[in-house]
């Protein structure tokens, strides 16, 4: 089959596509921007990749007319606090009309569990995409999921997060509240088994795994599989933003999600009926199961996707290609450079960079600026990084995104997303005269920008210096 999956950089779509690729469907990979589609050149030959934003008007539909079935998984809650809701409706009914004129007989649309009277904000927008859908000229499959648990989701990051870092918790009440936990191999089970199955067309179903579960109970649960105990104390006096405070800073989440998340929590999440996983014979895992799992994936370096290399994670919300081209006018520049005697393991280095491996030098400097960065609403240096030594277009990088990263021609790009008072770039490049060249790149924003370089000019010196030295081995 001819498929369009819509999302297909984001967590849920880069698990997906390897499964439909497994299948030996032909995908075609809907993305805002090409250059983050993070997936290797032997994947990509695999699939035609199509850029649009269901939330712009388009001079040309660049769908492709014979498309068989798609998947909507478009969802924009890490973007706003606000108004994610109209951007989500929006951005629905664009879809409807962009595919209107294709050969599209299913669509299968990945939801949440609708259960309650009184939704929230984020439960109810995703009900509202849904009625929009179904208004489109084809068949909707909906499947409604809950918490959803595996290596890089935003769920089971922040439970790994507070789990291993507070083993004691002072929590707010909504810990309480009931969900049905679901492992991500259960959701991509169900999501390619509802593919062309009519028994699913025109239907909604709810999907889970075995356990109903409180909030509090999963972070028991998660401490019993990683072997150690904890304490859970709850209070009535923690508000939402309070608590949306104590997700952003404990965790490695944003807080435009914190405070969705916390949103959503307040409302329980059961799946009403099984009737989906009778249809396809699938027995879902546990929820201990899953945690295994995702940690198994995480020992063998093998995490396909991480919710924290969403755009939505950090500070720049525009088209990466914008800032490809770094600026010689008008900027100030920190320059090193060092010959090297072994270029492929200085290559290697550098693309270990960050993350577990850290920054080569000063790094309770970098703990610093990544915690005062957090302390200003940056995303700090808690995202890290999803491998340890991969890295593609468009991946966050502790406070870094990826710009560029072609190990062929020795060539790493970073841009900050950092609270700055201006625009910063951190560059690799091996010449080939084996010359390592380390340039730090910053574009002032008026007289704040320039006072700012200059304050920690002294610490660029220290710690510019080492990381080089340390990176080529010199």
């Amino acid at each position: 089959m001819k498929i369009l999956l819509t999302g297909a950089n984001g967590y849920i779509g880069m698990r997906l596509l390897q499964k439909l690729l497994e299948l030996k469907h032909e995908v075609v990979c809907a993305v805002r921007d090409a250059n983050r589609l993070s997936i290797d050149k032997e994947t990509k030959q695999k699939v035609t990749i199509i850029e649009i934003d269901f939330l712009e008007e388009l001079d040309e539909n660049p769908i492709p007319k014979d498309i068989d079935a798609a998947y909507y998984l478009i969802h924009s809650m890490s973007s706003s606090t606000s108004d994610f809701d109209e951007k989500e409706a929006k951005a629905a009914k664009k879809f409807n009309r962009y595919i209107k004129n294709t050969t599209v007989e299913q669509v299968i649309y990945l939801s949440g569990i609708v259960n309650n009277e009184e939704l929230s904000k984020h439960l109810s927008s995703r009900k509202k995409v849904e009625e929009i859908l179904y208004e489109g000229d084809f068949h909707l499959t909906v499947l409604r999921a809950g918490i959803i648990v595996g290596s890089g989701s935003s769920s089971f990051e922040i439970i790994r997060d507070l789990c291993e870092k507070l083993p004691v918790m002072i929590t707010p009440k909504w810990v309480l509240t009931k969900t049905q936990p679901i492992a991500i191999r259960d959701v991509i089970a169900f999501l390619t088994g509802v593919l062309g199955n009519e028994e699913t067309y025109d239907q909604s179903f709810d999907i889970g795994g075995p356990d109903v579960l409180t909030y509090k109970d999963m972070l028991h649960k998660y401490a019993k599989v990683r072997g150690f105990k904890n304490w859970i104390f709850t209070v009535p006096v923690m508000t939402p933003k309070l608590s949306s405070y104590w997700l952003y800073f404990v965790t490695s989440t944003s807080y435009k999600l914190a405070m969705n998340l916390v949103d959503s929590m307040k409302t329980e999440v059961i799946a009403k009926d099984n009737r989906l996983q009778q249809l396809l014979d699938i027995k879902p895992h546990t929820y201990e199961q899953a945690i295994d799992m995702a940690f198994k994936k995480i020992e063998q370096n093998l995490v396909v996707s991480s919710w924290k290399d969403s755009i939505a994670s950090g500070q720049v919300k525009e088209d990466l290609e914008k800032y490809i081209q770094v600026p010689k006018y008008g900027v100030l520049k920190d320059m090193q450079s060092v010959k090297v005697d072994d270029k492929e393991k200085t290559l290697e280095n550098i693309w270990r960079i960050g993350g577990e491996t850290g920054w080569y030098y000063g790094s309770w400097l970098w703990k610093i600026r990544g915690f005062l960065d957090k302390l200003n609403g940056g995303p700090g240096l808690r995202r890290g990084r999803t491998h340890p030594d991969k890295i593609f277009p468009g991946d966050a990088l502790d406070f870094w995104r990826v710009l560029l990263a072609d190990r062929k021609a020795s060539r790493l790009l970073l841009f900050a997303e950092m609270r700055l008072p201006g625009e910063a770039w951190l560059e690799f490049k091996i010449d080939d005269d084996n010359v390592l060249h380390q340039i730090a790149t910053f574009r002032p924003k008026g007289l704040k920008g320039r006072l700012y370089w200059y304050s920690v000019l002294p610490f660029h010196y220290f710690i510019f210096n080492g990381m080089i030295k340390n990176i080529s081995n010199t």
